[in-house]
């Protein structure tokens, strides 16, 4: 049994859950958000709040999804109430972010910027040497840092590059000098 699957999803007033045969639609106060589910999962929506369970308890398939739609709707609740946000560091002598219209304009040590264009739905601001992204998919920010991040990764030795904000690099020792004994 799924000990997250059994948990209760509390829905908040200001947020309005649609249920069709396999389609749950999340309205709320940010955004509209939108998830397919497996036939073999019944959602049900009874005095504001959604329970999620598998139609077969056995079936070991169904176990697996059952906790991972639940949370995924959880997301979709919490996104739309409350939003997310997802923070990134910018490491490296001359290296530098900036806003300009829709796009992402990044100096990462290469010969030209890059620009990266932002996807709708998300939102990016520019502290120091911090990109925060904030917005009401949990999934779209997630992808974004990432594909931020990929543009030009830490390394281990200076720690130049993006990082996540919580992400610790292992430092590597450089070469070492090594004294001409006479």
């Amino acid at each position: 049994m799924s000990r997250i699957g059994k948990k209760i999803i509390n829905v908040p007033e200001k947020v309005e859950v649609t249920i069709n045969r396999d389609l749950v639609v999340v309205k709320g106060p940010k955004g509209e958000l939108q998830q397919k589910i497996p036939l073999e999962i019944i959602v049900t929506l009874t005095n504001n709040e959604i329970a999620i369970t598998p139609k077969d308890v056995n079936n070991k398939k169904q176990k697996a999804v059952w906790g991972t739609i639940r949370q995924l709707i959880n997301n979709m609740v919490i996104g739309v109430t409350i939003g997310f946000e997802k923070k990134l560091e910018i490491n490296g002598v001359g290296y530098k972010a900036e806003v300009k219209n829709d796009v992402l304009v990044l100096n990462l040590g290469y010969s030209h910027p890059v620009n990266f264009s932002i996807p709708a739905g998300i939102k990016i601001d520019i502290d120091k040497n911090s990109i925060i992204l904030t917005g009401f998919d949990k999934h779209l920010i997630g992808e974004t840092a990432a594909s931020i991040r990929k543009l030009r990764k830490p390394e281990p030795y200076k720690g130049k590059g993006i990082k996540y904000a919580e992400e610790i690099i292992r430092r590597k020792a450089g070469k070492q000098v090594k004294t001409a004994a006479k």
